[in-house]
């Protein structure tokens, strides 16, 4: 910010300090853009403009400017064609070359079975729905609540007496025995019996 200054900005303000020595009314200059008045135009200080005044151009390096374009890589040159050939195509298509064909509009209608059975079942709503209770004939309910034989009866009190003594057994009831193995061998002369046999 405090070194040299750049070539743009040095010529732009020598430009203007020159204008404003001159006093040459900006609206008289050609430009084709609305000049901005003199009052508007940014004031320069006294030392800023003298050094401007006085600027050495010799002091200037000579620099080639190069200029770096930016080519797009290959995918994007592919990417850009594809999309081009793809708009051309749409742009270019030829309706002409179309086959004309006749839309079939398809309403597969049910078989006979399916609409019987959606027939009685409407029928079965509808009988439901409009009933007329008035056809009725009144009649009376009578409950029948046979008992069981006498038998049956006793047979099921016996089952329910055995069932309860299983469920309600006392194991403290029982009385403690000794188990005594028996297991009688065979004498001598029984096993020599069997061999001669």
């Amino acid at each position: 910010m405090y070194g040299r200054p750049s070539t743009k900005v040095s010529v732009y303000a020598l430009q203007m300090s020159r204008l404003w020595d001159r006093e040459i009314p900006i609206n008289k200059m050609a430009c084709s853009v609305d000049a901005p008045s003199l009052k508007d135009l940014p004031k320069v200080a006294v030392d800023l403009k003298s050094q401007l005044e006085g600027f050495n151009q010799s002091c200037l390096r000579d620099v080639d400017t190069n200029e770096k374009i930016v080519l797009p890589s290959a995918e994007d040159v592919a990417t850009e064609k594809t999309q081009k050939s793809l708009f051309d195509g749409i742009e270019k298509f030829d309706a002409t070359r179309l086959k004309h064909t006749e839309t079939q509009e398809k309403n597969p209608l049910p078989d006979k079975d399916v609409v019987a059975a959606e027939k009685q079942h409407q029928n079965l709503l509808d009988g439901v729905e409009h009933f007329d209770k008035t056809q009725m004939k009144h009649t009376e309910t009578e409950e029948k609540n046979p008992l069981p034989p006498i038998e049956a009866i006793e047979a099921e009190k016996e089952k329910n007496k055995f069932l309860n003594g299983i469920e309600n057994f006392d194991p403290t009831k029982l009385k403690h025995t000794e188990t005594c193995e028996k297991n009688p061998l065979p004498t001598k002369d029984v096993i020599e019996q069997e061999k001669t046999a």
